[in-house]
């Protein structure tokens, strides 16, 4: 990609692991820097799911129907789905570096790329050309797998695990190429809201592989029904107002927002959750 002057930041959202939730941080750091006034563009990778793709379809769908205002970002397609799967993997990553610079010529302060959980060529060019690396990383030594290998007896830290080794080239050709890091941020996604045994541990050993192939943590999205319910109106808590409530607001949707808040101050964006508008009042 070859971008314009100054150049938007280019958050990549990713893990190899499918299920840790990517396309859900996606959608709501999304939102959240459009409603705090950001321009923002989006490619979704992921093409046999398409999450963030449909989500923003049924978003301006929704929003045409209720009559409502809603902030929309600059959709990007690298190419029709069906045919890009079939397409060699040089062409489909020139056309993913076409869309890619496009984003970045239409004006966009961020470029939001959601990525399949699985290593491909597309996968790989959108990590080389990012600024920030989002990984959500369930809680669960299952998801933790990819990140890292650990003894079967003694549980400690063996190596880095394949996902990691994937963030580390990327990270090393920027290096060399620019002279410029990627940063990488691990949020601890849909964690358990008690503590436990399992929890201490993988908290011990995600420390444990920060220290050693340099990435920051953070905190994540808990696993919250409103977080599901409305993903079919492509909204977000993000969107919540007077006239924009498809679901009854609750105190849990105030926390939510909250949580988002929180995910965007890890990402080095507190600005943007400072002007973001606060969720409607549950009395309202």
């Amino acid at each position: 990609m070859k971008p314009v002057t100054p150049a938007p930041r280019v958050i990549v959202v990713g893990n190899e692991k499918g299920g840790a939730g990517k396309s859900t941080i996606a959608i709501h750091i999304a939102t959240a820097l459009m409603h705090a006034g950001a321009r923002v563009a989006t490619i979704d990778l992921d093409l046999r799911q398409l999450s963030m793709a449909h989500f923003f379809e049924h978003r301006r769908a929704w929003a045409a129907s209720a009559g409502a205002s809603l902030p929309m970002p600059e959709q990007h397609l690298v190419q029709e789905a069906a045919d890009l799967l079939r397409t060699p993997a040089p062409e489909a990553v020139a056309r993913f570096e076409a869309a890619g610079t496009a984003a970045l010529q239409a004006g966009a302060d961020f470029l939001i790329v959601d990525t399949p959980g699985a290593d491909t060529a597309l996968s790989r060019a959108a990590h080389a050309n990012a600024d920030l690396i989002v990984t959500p990383l369930n809680d669960s030594f299952v998801d933790f797998d990819m990140l890292g290998a650990v003894d079967p007896v003694t549980l400690d830290l063996v190596k880095p695990g394949l996902y990691s080794e994937v963030v580390w080239e990327s990270r090393k050709n920027r290096m060399a190429e620019t002279r410029r890091s990627i940063d990488w941020l691990v949020l601890r996604n849909r964690l358990a809201t008690t503590e436990a045994r399992n929890r201490k541990r993988l908290e011990e050993r995600i420390q444990a592989l920060s220290r050693r192939v340099g990435f920051r943590t953070g905190p994540g999205l808990r696993d919250r029904v409103i977080y599901r319910e409305l993903f079919p109106f492509g909204l977000t808590v993000a969107d919540l107002s007077a006239s924009v409530r498809p679901v009854p607001v609750s105190l849990a949707h105030v926390a939510a927002r909250q949580e988002l808040r929180s995910v965007l101050s890890a990402l080095g964006l507190g600005a943007y959750a400072d002007e973001a508008p606060p969720v409607v009042d549950v009395a309202a």
